[in-house]
């Protein structure tokens, strides 16, 4: 009888060989099963697609905003109407990307990172479903406001939306560098007070005027992306101060989000 000789398995020496080789895109499938994660995720879908609409009909359709002008074309209805629209993209944003801090708490990310997903795929397939969701969240808000009495030109309706949209990038950012630097599993019931904070202190509920919180407002992140979003209801030039703030702070955010995310990934 003879004895039938096993293959010899060799193990890999170094934890870098032990590791699968990564992918150069994204995938598809992993970014509809996020989609589908944050949208079965009730307590975030209540803060951003309820919240937004709601403070927006309690303080900004009263009589006298309907008939109180913004610049030539729009109503101050118009301008609570895109502050919360703002807002509720931002807050969107910053829970979809402030959600890695949940997977990492359950293990998700290591198990992740021991598969051919590219790591940078990773960051961005969780902004794109951030935002996708944050444009969700704008157009409910907008439309809301369109049967309560918002009036501005059709060119500020889309531009607000954009604008609104597009801005929220930041705060995805934010929500990824605060997802990494903070690890608990309440880290979204957290950031949304803080959020809530700055908007208030941005000037995002309510104007500035000309005190010397004004000043101070423009070292805040919701600062820049509050100016940028009402300048259309207006026609009024944009500040380089809020241009400076919007570039500054995501420059921050991002930076920040990469060297955390980096140094997350090389614990595996």
């Amino acid at each position: 009888m003879t004895a039938t000789s096993l293959p010899e398995v060799t193990r890999p020496t170094s934890g870098s060989a032990a590791r699968p080789s990564r992918g150069t895109g994204f995938s598809m499938t992993y970014l509809r099963l996020e989609l589908r994660r944050m949208l079965r995720n009730r307590r975030s879908l209540i803060f951003s697609f309820v919240m937004p609409p709601v403070f927006f009909l309690l303080f900004g359709t009263s009589a006298e905003y309907k008939t109180t002008q913004v610049g030539p074309d729009a109503n101050v209805v118009a301008y609570v109407l895109v502050s919360m629209a703002l807002y509720g993209a931002l807050l969107t944003a910053t829970g979809g990307g402030a959600g890695v801090a949940v997977e990492r708490a359950q293990g998700w990310t290591r198990q992740l990172r021991l598969t051919p997903l590219n790591p940078w795929a990773y960051v961005l397939i969780k902004v794109l479903a951030s935002m996708t969701l944050g444009a969700v969240s704008v157009l409910i808000t907008l439309a809301v406001g369109a049967f309560a009495g918002a009036q501005m030109p059709v060119s500020a309706w889309i531009a607000c939306a954009l604008i609104a949209w597009f801005g929220s990038l930041v705060f995805a950012a934010f929500g990824l560098f605060m997802g990494y630097l903070l690890p608990t599993e309440n880290v979204i019931q957290i950031l949304a007070p803080v959020l809530a904070l700055l908007s208030f202190a941005g000037g995002l509920f309510m104007p500035l005027g000309d005190t010397w919180f004004a000043e101070v407002a423009k070292f805040v992140p919701t600062y820049g992306l509050a100016e940028l979003v009402r300048a259309p209801l207006g026609g009024d030039t944009v500040g380089v101060a809020a241009i400076a703030n919007v570039v500054a702070w995501a420059l921050i955010f991002f930076a920040g989000a990469v060297w955390r995310f980096r140094k997350d990934t090389a614990r595996v």
